[in-house]
């Protein structure tokens, strides 16, 4: 592995072959962790990347690498930005790793259908000449995590809160390479979004997922003994923010001027 980080760190382009050992590995330590993982503090939490792959480095030049530090990334790794197959590859080379300090739970753009639409697949065959590699990172997207827990009272996920969970411990129970309805609610952690003025769920303009607001937010708190919800998948302009009046759900997005023209911020 240590190869393959430093060619990841010198811009060296690494082969079919290397991307297939990686995913395999990665996919064999990923399926040893439960769908939630429960992770102390302390811990960074980091937002979408949408394939920015210096800005990622500059997280990890700035804060310390999965070596010394430990990280969640709340998903969105690939699509929009020009890099999503370098910023994978780091990532799942980092879990290998340091699978203790880095744990990589999946967006909603962890998708064979949404990357196919929105960059990574065109990304990977123009620098592959075939889908085999886009073919292996889809094997893992399979693979990822639906959730963490902070010191077991804060609940991070990629996208939000769905009507049909209640008592977290659900999210274990699953087995999450089982191809799973649209209408599960594992799909809506992926999509769903906070709603500053319907307390309650209400259908979400994505088309997938729910709105979800203060109440049923501080329901799901109260019930399954939490202090907070922690996601992304939603530009923040300032890096972060806070939902309801109890600021009781936060929005963390890790990809500074998103999409190289948006000119945000962001945070970790």
């Amino acid at each position: 592995m240590e190869n393959y980080l430093n060619a990841l760190l010198t811009d060296v382009m690494l082969k079919e072959e290397e991307i297939g050992d990686i995913c395999d590995k990665a996919c064999e330590i990923l399926l040893n962790e439960p769908n939630m993982v429960n992770v102390p503090s302390p811990v960074l939490i980091c937002g979408d990347i949408h394939g920015q792959y210096y800005d990622l480095l500059t997280i990890f030049k700035i804060n310390g690498t999965p070596k010394s530090r430990k990280y969640i990334f709340l998903g969105d790794y690939v699509d929009r930005g020009a890099n999503g197959l370098e910023c994978f590859c780091l990532l799942l080379v980092y879990k290998i790793m340091y699978p203790s300090n880095i744990f990589l739970i999946r967006g909603n753009h962890e998708s064979k259908d949404l990357t196919k639409i929105y960059g990574f697949y065109d990304e990977v065959a123009k620098k592959y000449g075939n889908s085999r590699v886009w073919r292996y990172c889809c094997d893992v997207f399979e693979c990822l995590i639906n959730a963490c827990l902070v010191n077991g009272r804060i609940f991070c996920v990629h996208g939000g809160l769905s009507p049909s969970l209640l008592d977290i411990d659900e999210i274990n129970r699953i087995y999450r390479l089982n191809k799973l309805p649209d209408n599960h609610f594992v799909n809506d952690l992926m999509w769903s979004d906070p709603d500053e003025l319907n307390p309650g769920f209400s259908k979400n303009s994505r088309g997938a997922g729910y709105t979800f607001g203060s109440e049923v937010t501080k329901k799901f708190l109260e019930i399954n003994n939490l202090t907070m919800l922690v996601r992304s998948h939603q530009l923040a302009f300032t890096g972060y923010q806070m939902h309801f009046k109890e600021k009781c759900a936060v929005t963390v997005w890790s990809a500074p001027n998103y999409c190289y023209r948006c000119g945000n911020l962001a945070s970790v």
